[in-house]
């Protein structure tokens, strides 16, 4: 498999130059370094492109920050780049992520059992379950049952990467958050185990994603809104689970 790694990393972020140096030097395979979309210079015209509130079912009830518009679009990039550099697949890290020692054997298991249609997780908590598709002693992979959230390192091949381009020319949620959506998007989604890599954002001085502090009552109301939506989510991924294993294919 031709696989390289990409590292999403915002230019002006420089508390974290030195771990994207620390990632360069230790991932096992060719790295690259993805300038991230910045939020402070989207114009309202480049968002406009992008961004359709609405869009899928269930609805989401929030409206996205610049910042998180600005990291779908970088993920975009990286995708984009696996298919302009003609690779069967692309390792792509956060810039807050470290892997830990287990990574290096699980992601060569992955390189071997993930397909070019497959978009495989390496997920910072033990919060999925679902049956194994290959092992390899303790590396196993998985195909989760309901995806978690997070986005802090993946294996996506070149197939599953221009499905997702082509599904994603708008948005109207977080990128971690249309991942989980496989009935839409049709990707098969996998996962790994044991937990290899862990973030490191506030080591690093914070996450460049997040907002300004919010009064009480704009926080219960998203807390809320919140618990409404995965239960809506939990509700249409237990429809799909049940078609799938019906037909034995993604729906969509």
């Amino acid at each position: 498999m031709k696989a390289e790694a990409f590292v999403i990393h915002l230019a002006r972020a420089q508390g974290r130059a030195p771990q994207v140096e620390r990632l360069c030097k230790n991932l096992p395979m060719p790295v690259t370094v993805i300038n991230a979309i910045d939020a402070e210079t989207l114009s309202d015209q480049e968002i406009a492109r992008v961004y359709r509130p609405g869009l899928h079912r269930p609805h989401y009830p929030f409206s996205l920050r610049r910042t998180e518009i600005a990291c779908f679009l970088s993920h975009r990039r990286a995708w984009q780049m696996i298919l302009d550099r003609g690779l069967d697949a692309a390792l792509i890290v956060e810039d807050d992520v470290e892997p830990m020692p287990e990574f290096q054997g699980l992601l060569q298991h992955a390189l071997t059992s993930a397909g070019r249609g497959d978009f495989l997780r390496f997920p910072k908590k033990a919060r999925e379950r679902g049956p194994t598709m290959a092992e390899d002693g303790p590396a196993r992979i998985f195909v989760p049952r309901s995806v978690a959230l997070g986005m802090q390192a993946q294996l996506v091949g070149r197939d599953a990467a221009a499905e997702l381009l082509a599904f994603t020319r708008e948005f109207d949620r977080p990128v971690d958050t249309i991942i989980q959506m496989r009935w839409l998007h049709g990707v098969r989604i996998l996962s790994s185990s044991p937990v290899a890599v862990r973030e490191v954002a506030a080591e690093l001085g914070g996450t460049t994603v997040q907002g300004k502090a919010k009064p009480l009552a704009e926080i219960l109301s998203r807390e809320f809104n919140r618990r409404w939506y995965r239960l809506a989510l939990q509700a249409r991924n237990f429809r799909e689970s049940l078609t799938r294993s019906r037909t034995g294919s993604v729906t969509h």
